[in-house]
Parts: C-alpha cells; structure tokens; sequence
C-alpha cells in the first residue's frame, strides 16, 4: 500500500497536474500571508521549485533550508514557536517570496458534508452574528466553495482559496460550526486561531478518506473500499504516464465526489503537512443506513488523517447528527448516532457533541449552529486546553443494573441529571427477554435513572430516544443533552 501510494504521488508531481512553473519557488495557498501556523510544534513549510535547488525558510532568528527531489519538491522544518505575532517569513531560492502579517496560535481543520458547510449567512441570527465578527486575530481558510473531486491527490486547492481576516465582509460564506468554535477558543484562551474549512453538502465519508485509514480497519468490506480507490489512482498514474510518453492527451483527472478517496484527493491532502491541533468533523446523513459499518468508516477516516499528517493522534471531534423526519426506517438515525456514540471508546483522543436539543425535526439543517460550535469547543478547552473545571459532554451510556422490577441505568458525565423542562423524563423504554419495547417512566436517582413499566415484571433491557424524531429532556447539571443508547443489540 506506501509503495502504491508514493509511486501515484510521484508520478503526479513528475506530469505536473498542478504543479507550477518550476523556474520560481512556489507555495501551497495554504501557506500564505496572513495564515495562523500552530503555535508549539515543529512547523513544515514545502513547495516546488527546480530539481536539486537550496530553499530557505526564515522567520525571525530561526531559518531552515530544504533541497528540492528530482520531482522537483522541497520541504524545510522550523522549530516550534510561542503564540504572538504577527510575524514575516521569507522563503528564497531563485527568487524571493515574502508572507507577512503571519500569526502563531491554534489550528483547526473543520470537514464534513452540508451542517459543516451551513454558513453563518443562513443561521440563526445572522445579521447580528455577521456585524459583531470582528476578529483580526481569527484568520479563515475556506476550501468549501471551490467545489472540485479528483481521482489522484493534488499538490494544491484552487489558487483562488485564501487565507482571510475573519470580519463583516467574510464570515458569512464560511462555516458556523466551525467558526463559532473558533470563536470560543480565541475568546477563552486569547490567542490567535486559524480555522480551516474542508467540506462539501451531500456528501458520504469515503470519499473524504485516504487509502491508508481504509487499510488500517479490521473490516474486510472497508478494506476492500481502499485496495479499489489505491488501484484506481495506480491505474490512472499508469495511463497518464504512457499518454504522455506517447505525445497523446492526458486522461481527465476529475473525480467524483461520491467515489472513495477523491474528496480527500482534492481538498485535503493539498492541506498536509501544515501543522494543525485538530480536526472537526460534521457528517453522517448521507451514510444513515449502515448502522455499525459506519463507524468502522469513520476509525478509517480518522486513522487516515492522522497517519498522512504525521501529528500524532491529534484530537478529532464531531457531531452526532441531529433528529430529522427521514424517509424509512425510524431507526437508522439511532443505528448511526451508536456508532458515532461507540467512536468515543475505540478511537481515543475523540469527543461528540450532542444535538437532540437544538434541532428542527423539519429541517435536516438546524439554524443553531452557535451551540454546536460551543459543544465542540468545551471538549477542546478541557481535553486539550485544560480547563478542568468544565463539563464537557452530555450524559453518556455507562451500564446497566436489574434491581427486581426496574433497571438502573449509570451514566458517565452524568452529575447533575435533571430534565430540561422539568417534564417527566421521555424516550425511555423497557423490555423484557422477549425483546418488545414498552414506553417507561424514568425517575431521576442521583446520578442514575431508574427505569420500570407495569407491563414488564423482568425487565432485561432499555433504549433511550430511539428513534428519529426523539428529543428527550435529561440533561446533566451543565444542561448538555444525553445521547441516545440502548442497553443491547
């Protein structure tokens, strides 16, 4: 699988798909003026530029030099540096190339499909959420609009993708999840932070995953997923190779952006190795249906991001869709939410905001997507920025316990129970051996529900807001919802 893969890369550097004129040094977009590079790690800058010449990076007292591949590639590594700025950095080699007003702080890569993508123009509270964005200190990369899939991976995004002062004039097109994440960490921790949006409405998780996250899972079908996006990309290299080596046209490069792989080709992979702290990632309507296959989709997603960066297991956090009136069955959505929900256990360093609070059941799009981006923040802040002072997460399904006609359901993040509402606790229900669910009162006993029915004596299991439209009330003493579980499959 690497040999596959660094000979599909090497052969599309050496055709020059998007490569630029190799007399100047060149730059990603991603590195640019006006960029927020991640403060306390090593930082990579690459480019292009003629075979065998020296390149030099400077920021500061600190300068690095790096010497282009026969493919004509270079890479240079800069010690890690305080949040501040803002800084210029200079990389020459035949020519100069100088990027200024150059921050260090935090780094997050927002993905997804269309509640990633949902911009603050069209939530809630638009006009006032757009006139107070003034933030010279949140810089905005937004990869989304410049829509495009390729079969092979990409040295760079559209040229017209940029790096941007978050203000009036351009936060509206970006992401609100996303941006209001960023939002909340640069007010808790005071120092700049760069958002980068990488996503696409409508779209699945294989096509937003490399090759290597799908061979890396213990899934027969999703490894097979990836042999067949690795031999397409080798095919492809093949055929471009020998065209070219015949005088004749290229083949076309464009994807789909259905097909495994070639949304991470073109709008992802041109963002690595830029440092990053972590990913966030709204996703999974397009994948309703698959129950438990998709969360081995999504260790592939995640594996694969980490390994292509080379950060480590950096923090990867997302979102459990939000309850909506699908077409089919009204239980897939649950399906789904348990396998985002089992993320948190057999992928570490992940976290999952809850949303069956903050939902339309008419509108796959809720319009709160300031709580969304909060919830997603609150897991940074504590996990990784150490305010151990927050509760981060909503109620989470820990274990169960039969106690004569009741069982008694335990719950990590689970100080506080309370109702939303003050209601009587909803969407709990109860079965015995046979398996058939009755609705059930649930009664709040500390920091666990007790659950029973009249009409089941031995009570053998419990699910909670299984189902599409379910918006249950118990929530813990930071309001965060729980999400929705049952005891078995």
């Amino acid at each position: 699988m690497k040999l596959t893969l660094r000979f599909v890369a090497a052969i599309a550097l050496a055709l020059g798909m998007q490569a630029a004129a190799q007399a100047d040094v060149k730059l990603p977009n991603v590195l640019g003026s006006h960029m927020v590079l991640q403060r306390d790690t090593e930082l990579t800058f690459w480019g292009w530029a003629d075979a065998g010449e020296e390149v030099s990076v400077t920021i500061g007292d600190s300068s690095a030099k790096g010497k282009t591949n026969d493919q004509g590639k270079w890479t240079a590594k800069l010690p890690a540096m305080k949040a501040g700025g803002p800084h210029t950095i200079t990389v020459a080699g035949k020519n100069k190339i100088e990027l200024t007003d150059v921050l260090v702080g935090e780094v997050w890569v927002g993905s997804g499909q269309s509640n990633m993508e949902w911009s603050v123009a069209i939530s809630d509270n638009p006009q006032a959420e757009i006139a107070a964005a003034k933030f010279p200190k949140i810089l905005l990369f937004n990869v989304a609009p410049k829509k495009t899939a390729k079969i092979v991976p990409q040295n760079d995004v559209d040229p017209a993708v940029v790096w941007t002062e978050c203000s009036p004039q351009t936060v509206g097109g970006f992401s609100a999840v996303a941006y209001y994440f960023g939002r909340t960490i640069h007010q808790e921790l005071d120092v700049p932070v760069g958002i980068i949006n990488t996503s696409w409405g409508g779209t699945r998780i294989e096509p937003w995953t490399p090759p290597e996250g799908f061979a890396g899972v213990d899934d027969a079908a999703v490894q097979g997923i990836g042999t067949a996006a690795s031999k397409q990309q080798a095919d492809f290299s093949a055929a471009a190779a020998k065209a070219k080596a015949e005088g004749k046209p290229e083949p076309q490069v464009n994807g789909n952006a259905g097909a495994p792989t070639h949304l991470y080709n073109a709008n992802v992979y041109p963002l690595v190795p830029f440092a990053i702290r972590g990913a966030l990632w709204y996703q999974g309507e397009s994948n309703r249906g698959e129950g438990m296959l998709y969360a081995k989709k999504m260790q592939a997603l995640i594996a694969g991001w980490r390994k292509v960066w080379g950060q480590g297991d950096f923090p990867f956090y997302f979102v459990q869709l939000a309850p909506y009136t699908y077409q089919g069955s009204e239980v897939a959505l649950p399906e789904i939410w348990e396998a985002q929900t089992s993320i948190l256990s057999s992928v570490k360093n992940t976290g999952m905001a809850v949303t069956t609070d903050i939902t339309n059941l008419k509108d796959i799009h809720p319009k709160n997507k300031q709580d969304v981006g909060k919830r997603l923040a609150l897991w940074a802040l504590a996990k990784v920025y150490g305010k151990n002072d927050l509760t981060y997460s909503g109620p989470l399904y820990k274990g169960m316990k039969a106690e004569g006609s009741k069982i008694r359901i335990e719950f990590e993040h689970g100080a506080g129970l309370k109702s939303r509402d003050d209601k009587p606790l909803s969407w709990f229900q109860i079965a015995g051996e046979s398996g058939e669910y009755v609705d059930a009162t649930a009664v709040i006993d500390g920091d666990t529900v007790l659950v029973s029915s009249d009409k089941v004596e031995k009570p053998a299991s419990v699910r909670f807001g299984w189902h599409q439209l379910a918006e249950p009330n118990l929530v813990n003493k930071a309001g965060l919802p729980a999400s929705p579980f049952r005891t078995k499959r």
